[in-house]
């Protein structure tokens, strides 16, 4: 989550950490956390925002072909947990070094063959036309320690996120629904994106997940639906049911369409 800045001013962030009651914390020196891990039991998910990212499991069941895509690297929750509970090559774009070596000494990440992590401002990679097509999921989490609203999210941003999922893909994105910056962000995904977007309930923090489709119309039964988070229950330990009943509003007749 600790990022770039600004291009002619290359800062980065020194992380600080700390602990209680068996969960560790990363931080940038501010009270703002950027990533937790339960200690004794580090690929589990902590924090809600983070279990909601995972919502596009879903929508797609992972494979041993697929590539997950994150931009953002935090506390290494969503990498730890995707490397245990998926097949996935993962590729980590995160800008600040310092992240990734407080993520392998504090943060117990582990680096596999198939998990590549770059140092790169995320968007310069996602612009990149060799990275476009190349991933099935794509997770984006790009806060600084200001946590004041997403530090990447021009509309060329987000539609070269849409550019990086393959012919069929799905994005998660971070956002803050209280803040000034959620309004410019829903429009600029929803340009980029088509209109194809679902969004989960804020949580007490104040974060807010928005999963954006690409691909062939999806059409769903809400009962289909709730099934599928019935597998995705007891195969991830993921509340599923409960991000599926969030939704029903959005169905006609109770056929949900992204």
């Amino acid at each position: 989550m600790a990022w770039k800045k600004s291009v002619s001013q290359p800062r980065h962030e020194v992380p600080t950490i700390s602990e209680g009651g068996g969960i560790r914390y990363l931080h940038f020196g501010t009270e703002w956390v950027q990533g937790a891990m339960w200690v004794s039991k580090p690929a589990e998910l902590v924090l809600e925002y983070t279990a909601q990212m995972m919502a596009w499991l879903l929508f797609l069941a992972p494979g041993r072909q697929q590539t997950i895509g994150m931009l953002g690297l935090g506390a290494g929750s969503l990498a730890r947990f995707c490397l245990k509970q998926t097949p996935c090559k993962l590729r980590v774009i995160e800008w600040n070094p310092l992240v990734t070596s407080a993520c392998e000494m504090y943060f117990k990440l582990p680096r596999p063959e198939r998990m590549l992590i770059e140092h790169l401002d995320a968007g310069v990679w996602v612009a990149d036309p060799s990275q476009h097509d190349q991933c099935a999921v794509l997770l984006v989490d790009v806060y600084d320690g200001e946590a004041a609203g997403p530090v990447r999210d021009s509309l060329a941003f987000y539609q070269n996120c849409r550019d990086v999922l393959g012919e069929i893909g799905v994005m998660t994105v971070n956002l803050f629904g209280a803040h000034a910056s959620f309004e410019k962000n829903i429009r600029r995904l929803s340009e980029a994106f088509e209109g194809r977007l679902l969004s989960l309930p804020q949580i007490d923090a104040g974060n807010q997940i928005v999963l954006a489709f690409k691909g062939p119309l999806i059409a769903i039964d809400i009962e289909q639906l709730l099934a599928r988070a019935e597998v995705v229950e007891s195969q991830y330990g993921l509340p599923a049911k409960k991000w599926v009943r969030s939704m029903i509003g959005r169905s006609n007749d109770g056929i949900l369409t992204v």
